[in-house]
């Protein structure tokens, strides 16, 4: 009997002790892996976006930089062209105004960097072309040639229809109103329109049109310059004639 009690003791202690402790999931862990995917992905998101806005300004950036190259060598060429010209009027051999193959090695290492290396050169020469159209300019009231076409026609028409009235005088005023003065005045009478020749010729000669341009050779004044001395010198030797 004491053992049936003890068994029975048993069992109720069984049926009064606590169950031991099951650890149960509460369902926060798939939210939380779900939540850190997400997040990595807005950060990939971001990240990639940020690349490509880098990239597509790099692009705009890129074609701005050809753009303005493009833009400053046409401007480039245009002002070297007439400066070639004004430079092979002041007597510059021409091999001297071509690049030699140590310059074009140079200019072509300075086109790797990209366009903007190249915008950067071509700024570069834009300033040595602006010293050079300085330097012309101040030279440029010297030289015949920047003169305007009246007056610097008229350097080359004066003293040739100077010359056969001064020597008209000077027979003049050595002979006297004579035979020899009639000899030169009537050798004399043509002598404009010779004098206005080799001026039309002298005039093409020292002063050659530049490329695309046409020589004004100023006719009227031309004929004007020759024509008055000759009439004046004729009335004067006319005059000391008809008076001897």
């Amino acid at each position: 009997m004491s053992g049936r009690s003890e068994r029975a003791g048993a069992a109720g202690v069984d049926e009064v002790s606590p169950a031991a402790p099951v650890r149960q999931r509460t369902g926060n862990e798939p939210v939380g892996a779900v939540a850190a995917a997400w997040t990595d992905y807005l950060a990939a998101a971001r990240q990639l976006d940020g690349v490509r806005r880098a990239a597509a300004t790099a692009a705009a950036e890129q074609a701005r930089a050809v753009e303005a190259a493009r833009e400053e060598l046409a401007g480039l060429h245009a002002r070297l062209a007439p400066q070639q010209a004004g430079l092979r009027e002041l007597g510059v051999p021409a091999i001297t105004l071509t690049p030699t193959p140590p310059e074009l090695t140079e200019a072509a290492r300075s086109m790797v960097g990209g366009p903007a290396a190249v915008l950067a050169a071509l700024r570069v020469a834009r300033g040595w072309a602006d010293a050079a159209d300085s330097a012309l300019a101040a030279r440029g009231p010297l030289r015949p040639a920047a003169w305007p076409p009246r007056a610097r026609n008229l350097l080359v028409y004066g003293p040739l229809a100077l010359l056969v009235p001064m020597v008209q005088l000077i027979v003049l005023a050595v002979a006297g109103a004579g035979a020899a003065s009639l000899v030169a005045l009537v050798v004399g009478l043509p002598m404009p329109a010779v004098a206005f020749g080799a001026g039309w010729v002298t005039v093409g000669r020292l002063f050659p049109p530049r490329p695309g341009e046409r020589l004004d050779r100023t006719p009227r004044l031309g004929a004007l310059t020759c024509l008055v001395p000759a009439v004046g010198t004729a009335s004067v030797i006319m005059l000391a004639l008809l008076a001897g």
